[in-house]
């Protein structure tokens, strides 16, 4: 079950995922609204990419149980999108300020 990571994390994905987009509330332009929807795909892509790629990563190692496959993938998908997130916020404020 490759695919658990992101379903075990879908709701906190979509906690962090309405934080990013709710606040700050000010300015709410189309540009913010694009720029807010282009970087939590973005996060959600890198984190499943991220999931699959530590998911195989620890299938390789025969050492380890079945479950720290998922935990490791948990932990690259967790790591994944909040990297974006958190590069996100400043650029979104870089971003609104130039137009």
């Amino acid at each position: 079950m490759p695919y658990l990571a992101v379903i075990l994390f879908l709701p906190w994905f979509l906690l962090l995922g309405s934080l990013y987009w709710l606040f700050p509330r000010q300015p709410r332009t189309a540009r913010r609204k694009g720029f807010d929807l282009a970087a939590l795909a973005v996060a959600f892509v890198l984190s499943f990419i991220g999931m699959q790629w530590g998911y195989a990563l620890g299938a390789s190692d025969v050492g380890t149980g079945a479950i720290w496959k998922q935990v490791l993938a948990t932990l690259v998908a967790y790591g994944a999108f909040l990297f974006v997130l958190t590069l996100a916020v400043p650029l979104r404020g870089w971003w609104l300020s130039r137009g």
